[in-house]
């Protein structure tokens, strides 16, 4: 990203993104895409800067409220707009740790509703039969099978599947490494349906010649390189249509209905929350989806007023 003035020169902006940008690299650990998204976004506020002539260390609310307003006025999608908001804070953050600013312009920002939408929820009736729709006889069928256990016994997300390690693989101990978002790394505990089919995979595993460097993944493809996320989609796609399914599922589906299950089935949102790898419990609220007759019931259940009432009629 360059910002170059009517002289020519670089602007000084470009210095301080510059900084912002290695900011981001050491010090939140992003991914390049990550970056990439921050970065690019950040464009399109520093584009609307040179426009009106303002420079960065003198922004106001004013000016930011502006730039948000033509946000929604070009089209974009309020999802989008918050997270272009996101990135305007975090650089604006950076600035007032920097002592470029004073004061943070961005504090009173507001960021628009999103309308969340929850994605599809799987039953467990529905992956069992998604993953008893494998065809074993197939050179990949253990290895699909193995990789289906796995997203929904650890909820994980299809980045952290594919990077998966054999030395990340604590068996006995009944737990798995992962490395989440920001690099940061958590141990999930792993069923023992999943141990077993990862194990029943190692056999064929072992029967493929392995590239260089991918000796440490998990699951492989017949190439001896580890698989992409595409891949990951195309099997799960697949499986659903062999299992009559015609719900839009993706892995994530997958992660999705881990953490539905969990919450349906009395788990501890914290926890929850840890097997995730959310950093914020606001996160997992909205991401795990509670069945509205589950709520309904529940509360009818277990209610006091509700449970007096039961009494005082001799209602079982």
């Amino acid at each position: 990203m360059e910002i170059i003035n009517k002289t020519g020169k670089k602007d000084k902006n470009y210095l301080i993104i510059k900084k912002y940008k290695q900011y981001l690299l050491l010090e939140k650990s992003f991914s390049p895409n990550t970056l990439a998204a921050y970065l690019t976004d950040l464009d399109k506020l520093m584009a609307y800067l040179t426009l009106e002539g303002i420079d960065v260390i003198d922004v106001t609310l004013d000016n930011l409220q502006e730039f948000t307003a033509g946000l929604h006025d070009i089209g974009i999608h309020p999802r989008s707009q918050a997270r272009i908001i996101s990135g305007i804070k975090s650089f604006f953050r950076f600035l007032l740790l920097e002592d470029y600013i004073e004061s943070d312009p961005t504090e009173l920002l507001e960021t628009p509703k999103k309308g969340f939408k929850l994605p599809e929820v799987l039953t467990v009736e529905e992956i069992d039969t998604i993953i008893s729709s494998i065809d074993l006889s197939k050179k990949e069928g253990q290895r699909n099978r193995a990789i289906l256990e796995t997203l929904y016994s650890c909820g994980l997300r299809v980045s952290e599947l594919i990077n998966l390690k054999l030395s990340e693989l604590y068996f006995k101990e009944g737990f798995i490494k992962v490395e989440g978002k920001g690099s940061k790394q958590r141990l999930v505990p792993i069923s023992p349906r999943a141990i077993k089919e990862i194990t029943h995979y190692f056999i064929d595993r072992n029967q493929i010649e392995i590239k260089k460097d991918y000796e440490d993944f998990v699951f492989l493809s017949r190439r001896g390189t580890n698989l992409s996320r595409i891949m990951i989609f195309h099997i799960i796609k697949e499986q659903a249509e062999a299992a009559g399914i015609t719900k839009n599922i993706s892995p994530h589906t997958f992660r999705h209905s881990f953490a539905t299950h969990l919450l349906e089935g009395g788990a501890n949102l914290r926890a929850i929350q840890c097997m995730l790898g959310h950093e914020s419990i606001t996160t997992t609220e909205i991401y795990t989806h509670i069945d509205r007759n589950m709520l309904k019931s529940e509360i009818i259940e277990h209610h006091p007023r509700n449970i007096k009432y039961r009494k005082e009629n001799n209602i079982s």
